[in-house]
């Protein structure tokens, strides 16, 4: 069952969404290289807490991080290492915190220091799917109106979209109904109602669709070894149209101005 939030919950969505978008934005910034993931995370628990909120992500069925950072072919779930990272790595830094109840999840692909070309279009074209997900996001429209609007745009480039894994309702905990794929047919499964909140989060490939996971147990990276991205917003579902809950204050400013950039800015 899919569960409409309140408009008290929805304030409580936005608070808890503003707090992860300010922890994603700092992490964005140390973001270089000689920087660990370790590094990374260790920041992000601190901000977290210092909020008062909880890392959602640290004991979720045994998951041992407060973030989860996902190098190069890398997709989802990488576990924080000492190792520093490279000039012309990709890093994928996903994250979550639950404050006064509610859940708040958002995910970034960063660049490390200068990449190259192809890299550069697989992350930009991963955040315009993004949006275009988010833009599908409207009442009386279908859970597959939001895979079809990213699919139609990946597909554009030749990206394999990651299948195995989705995007997913969220409120009170971070996986509610429904399950959001990243590809589908438009007009099929859930209707959209306003008060639903989404995480909607685009995957996409360099080469393959294709998974595999690691020994770690958690770990997701293509089955090819080439470079993965990923982006995520919270949103929430108004009669109005999509309301990006995982943005900064000024993000938020910016947006409403129209002077933003796909997806994340």
């Amino acid at each position: 069952m899919i569960f409409a939030k309140s408009a008290k919950d929805l304030d409580k969505m936005r608070a808890v969404g503003e707090l992860i978008a300010e922890v994603r934005e700092i992490l964005r910034e140390m973001v270089e290289p000689g920087v660990s993931t370790m590094d990374l995370n260790n920041a992000a628990e601190k901000m977290i807490r210092d909020a008062g909120a909880i890392p959602t992500f640290i004991g979720y069925h045994g998951f041992p991080f407060a973030i989860c950072a996902s190098v190069n072919e890398e997709i989802v779930h990488g576990f924080s290492k000492t190792a520093p990272m490279k000039e012309g790595d990709i890093c994928s830094l996903d994250m979550a915190a639950t404050y006064d109840g509610f859940v708040g999840d958002t995910a970034i692909t960063v660049p490390v220091g200068e990449i190259s070309d192809e890299l550069k279009q697989l992350i930009r074209v991963t955040e315009e799917c993004l949006e275009f997900g988010i833009q599908a996001s409207l009442v009386h429209n279908r859970i597959g109106d939001i895979g079809w609007a990213v699919q139609q745009h990946a597909d554009k480039y030749g990206y394999g979209i990651v299948r195995d894994y989705t995007g997913h309702g969220i409120g009170r905990l971070m996986h509610e109904s429904p399950q959001i794929p990243n590809y589908g047919r438009a007009g099929t499964k859930e209707r959209i109602r306003a008060g639903y909140c989404f995480a909607i989060e685009p995957m996409l490939n360099l080469g393959t669709q294709e998974t595999r996971t690691l020994s770690d147990k958690w770990t997701v990276v293509t089955l090819d070894g080439k470079p993965s991205a990923h982006a995520e917003h919270t949103l929430a579902v108004t009669a109005d149209g999509p309301e990006i809950l995982t943005l900064t204050k000024e993000q938020k400013r910016l947006r409403q101005n129209g002077q933003v950039e796909i997806a994340t800015a």
